[in-house]
Order: C-alpha cells, then structure tokens, then sequence
C-alpha cells in the first residue's frame, strides 16, 4: 500500500508551516478493471463498505459493457463480488447509485447494442447490504435516463437531474421517494444548454442542490463552463429555484462529487468530453484526465480547486464517502484511457484553496450599448451571448469583431468567445436603449 500525501503549498517565504490539506493511498485494487461504473457507500453490520455497479472493462467497446458488480469492505481492504445487477437487457454504464436509509437504488444507465445505438434505461434496481441481495425493482423513471447528475435529499428523496435520454439531454428533474416507491416531477431546470447537461456531476448539502459540468448537446458536446444552485423547498421538496452562472471552474466531465464540511467537493474527471472508449468527441483523440479536486464555499461563491495534482481519474460515476472526509474512489480511467482496478482512499483534512480559476475578460465596447458591440478578438471563433439565468439568447460564429445584437431586449448580459468547442473568454455588458 502506497501513502501519497498533497501539501498544498505556494512558495510564501514569510510562511514556514506547510498544511497537509489532501492525503490518498492506494488500497487493495478491486478484482478487475472496471469504468463508469455506478459507485456509492452503505453498511454492513454497521461496518462502512463501498459498492460497485456494472460498468465497462478494459476493451472499452460495447461487448465490455457489463452487469457485474463488488463490495468493499472498508475495515478489511477487501474487495469481493456480488451478486450482478439484475437488469434483464444486459449490461449498462452511466448508471447512477444513491444510499437511503442504508438501501441502495441503482437507477438509469444506458446500452449499448452491437451497431453502437444507445438505449438509455428506466430501471431502479433496489440492494439490500444487509442481506446482500436485490429487492424486486422499484417504479420505472419516467423519463429514461443516464449520465444524470444524481443526489440524495435528507437521507429521504433521491433527485435525479438533468441527463441524456436516448436522442438528447432533458432538462427534467425526477424525485423519486422511495419510501412510497413513486416519482414526483421537480421544477425543471432552464430549457438551455448551459443547464441540460449529461455527464454532470453534483450533491445536496442541506436544502441546495449543486451541480456542475458535463456535456452540452450541441455540436460535438462541449464540456460545460457553467455551475447551477438549486434550493428545494422544504416545505414541498418538488419546488426548486435555480440560479446559475459561467464560472471556468465549473468545467469537468464525469467526476465524482461529494461533500465536506459544508461544502460540495468534485474528484478528477476531465476537461474534455468523451464516449464511453475515452475518445473525444471533437475529434481530438484521446481524452486526458485532470488532477484536480475542486470545491464551492458557499459563504464567499468561490469555485476553486483544492489541490491541482491530484491522482489524475476521470470517468467516475460516484464516490463512496465513508467517513467525515474521508472517500473512496472505485475505478475509473487514468492516463491513455485505461481502465483501472485502482482503489484510492482520500481524506482531506481541511480547505485550503490553491486558487480561483477564472476566464481571461474580454473587451466589450460600447459598454453600455444598443445595437452593436465590438469585441476585442480577431480569427475563427463563436460567440455566445446568454442572460444572466443561463439562457442563450444569441449564437453566431464571428465574422469580424462587431456583433448585432438590436434584437435582444434592454438587460444584462453575458458574453463567452468559444474556440474548438470550449469557453477562452467571457465580458458581461449591458443593453440599453
């Protein structure tokens, strides 16, 4: 077992003390390679295990896509099989796996046929960790989905956000309560490609909903720089009021997202959006996986990361969290697209951001403006222009540096320049006539 231990440091000479923020050792290694695979915690016995949910191997094409699936025994540094998840059409990635009241509900995910069409599923799957077995499934999602963002609600409600639906991302929210084995459907989010978004990733702290990244379905499915808030009513948890905005940080592709004291948590991922073999969608080839872990504090709205060597991981669907800052990670894809068998404990001890990320400002005149505007860029780029709930108002590619923009209504705007698919720069202005 290897110990690896991250000291967050900047090279301040006024400061002698350097603070261990983020530790991680490798533990025994799962049984085989395994990617996408759903990933969540429970008890056994009142013992902390972590679970492992179909996924794909090591071909990374469609016949490595699976059913089969492991448990974790903390205390020990055991892994060892379990039954395979019961889903009659065969094996699914992309599938998402949440813990209520110690039962854990495996739900959505997609196939994959022989001709590469995709099928997203309806399935909630229903484990036991107790008597390690499945219960019979619980009602169908009523829209299928995967590559959802997916959060628990006070240990009561499952939300089910955003994700693909076999032909494109919806913008639907489905609670599902499992206590009554039924669905409710939540305010949705913003009809727009900021917000619906598969392969995003997010938590509930309280009564607020956070989510960030994943995949736009536009083009070749750019990575989102974009990062959403919901707060649920508690009164009537199926009301949520969103608010989001741009932020450079928000970008990641499948990470894996939990909580610390307070505060959302986002492990590894990638900045690049991919199919299930690791490929980019853009054309570019094989996708790298970041070494970041990031965090929001939601006192000062600052999205930075927490430390930016981590273990580079993407392809995570999920994260056991064991103890209060302590998580294990399951699998996954690490450098060159392989799939790993890896199993990494990280225990983060405190917050210490290295710094914000942000985006280079662009130049907007006039500013503010009525009928024109003028940017200071030259080249092939797009230009995005949205409001200030998210929504895309205006998108062109740029011929010149001046843009039209008489037809948008007096208010505030956002800007973004958008190169080979991902966000270079962003200028707010204002319209007013």
């Amino acid at each position: 077992m290897r110990l690896f231990t991250l000291c967050c440091f900047l090279i301040l000479f006024e400061f002698s003390s350097c603070a261990q923020a983020v530790s991680w050792e490798e533990m025994a290694p799962m049984p085989e390679v395994v990617s996408n695979n759903a990933v969540t915690q429970a008890t056994v016995g009142g013992t902390p295990f972590v679970f492992s949910f179909a996924g794909i191997d090591a071909s990374k094409d469609w016949d490595g896509i699976h059913l089969r699936s492991y448990r974790y025994d903390v205390e020990n540094d055991l892994w060892e099989a379990i039954y395979p998840l019961p889903d009659p059409n065969g094996g699914k990635i992309a599938a998402g796996a949440s813990t209520v009241k110690n039962k854990i509900y495996i739900i959505g995910g997609y196939h994959v046929a022989s001709n590469y069409s995709e099928i997203s599923s309806d399935k909630v799957h229903i484990y036991d960790p107790e008597t390690d077995a499945y219960l019979p499934d619980g009602a169908p999602v009523p829209t299928p989905i995967d590559d959802q963002v997916q959060a628990v609600w006070r240990d009561s409600l499952i939300y089910v956000i955003t994700g693909w639906s076999n032909t494109t991302n919806v913008s639907d929210v489905q609670i599902y309560n499992p206590a009554t084995d039924t669905w409710l459907q939540g305010t949705p989010v913003f009809e727009n490609s900021n917000w619906k978004v598969f392969g995003g990733s997010g938590t509930i702290i309280g009564d607020t909903i956070y989510y960030s990244g994943g995949a736009k379905s536009v083009g070749n499915f750019p990575a989102s720089a974009f990062f959403r808030k919901g707060y649920i009513n508690p009164d009537n948890p199926a009301e949520i009021t969103w608010e989001g905005s741009i932020d450079n940080g928000a970008i990641g592709y499948r990470m894996a997202a939990s909580d610390f004291e307070g505060k959302p948590v986002w492990f590894g991922g990638s900045d690049v959006t991919y199919n299930f073999d690791g490929i980019a969608y853009n054309g570019s080839g094989g996708v790298p996986p970041n070494e970041r872990i990031s965090y929001y504090d939601p006192e000062t709205g600052i999205l930075a990361p927490l430390v930016q060597y981590f273990v580079p991981v993407m392809d995570l669907r999920g994260i056991g969290k064991i103890a209060s800052g302590e998580y294990i990670i399951a699998g996954g894809m690490k450098e060159n697209q392989t799939v790993t068998n890896r199993t990494l404990k990280v225990t983060i001890n405190e917050i210490n951001a290295v710094e914000s990320i942000s985006f280079p400002v662009v130049t907007i005149s006039p500013n503010p403006a009525s009928d024109f505007i003028s940017i200071e860029k030259q080249g092939e780029f797009a230009v995005e222009i949205s409001d200030l709930t998210g929504k895309i108002v205006l998108e062109r590619k740029a011929v010149g540096n001046k843009i039209n923009i008489s037809n948008l209504p007096d208010g505030e705007y956002v800007l973004s320049i958008v190169e080979k698919g991902r966000t270079m720069a962003v200028g707010k202005f204002v319209v007013v006539r």
